[in-house]
């Protein structure tokens, strides 16, 4: 099942989110949805809070990019930002609660993650370049963080009316969108 993606100004998109245990109810269901709900809006990676739900859950799909790296499809669960390491590159990213929006973004190129995959078994990784931008996009999403927080003070002067647009549902976006009540 599609579901509505939250878009920029919803609380929920800036709590730090819980953890997620295997006894979460339709868990299995969730993360199906979740996949659906992401390619359905051409996403390579959605969080948990970004369809409502605070808790430690994204996925992360980077097979889809044409990269020279080798791209990944993957579960994260209860992920942990162990280190980030090697040069800052910039890269322009997006996110699809906040629609028709795009900046440039600095991040470190290598990242060691500690997480639980779909069966809760728990795995130690080290990612690079593409793939690890996507996973600290989506990590940044269960810590309350958003791209825009990482534009430098300029671009964010310039992007304030979209994103009060935003948060006013003044946005269209080609997948459905829920904003705050």
């Amino acid at each position: 099942m599609i579901l509505p993606i939250i878009a920029y100004g919803h609380p929920v998109l800036k709590k730090i989110c819980s953890i997620l245990d295997a006894q979460y109810p339709n868990l299995s269901e969730l993360m199906d949805n979740m996949w659906e709900t992401m390619y359905n809006a051409r996403g390579v990676g959605l969080a948990a809070p970004q369809v409502g739900i605070s808790k430690r859950l994204f996925l992360v799909d980077t097979l889809q990019l044409e990269n020279e790296e080798e791209g990944i499809k993957q579960v994260f669960i209860n992920a942990e930002l162990l280190q980030e390491s090697g040069d800052f590159w910039t890269y322009e990213e997006g996110c699809l609660s906040i629609p028709k929006l795009v900046g440039d973004v600095d991040r470190q190129k290598e990242i060691k993650i500690r997480y639980q995959d779909e069966n809760f078994i728990t795995h130690e990784k080290i990612f690079v370049g593409m793939n690890a931008r996507v996973i600290q996009h989506e990590y940044d999403h269960i810590e309350g963080i958003l791209f825009t927080e990482h534009l430098k003070p300029l671009k964010r002067r310039l992007i304030k009316r979209k994103l009060d647009n935003i948060k006013k549902g003044k946005v269209e976006a080609d997948y459905k969108l829920k904003f705050r009540v």
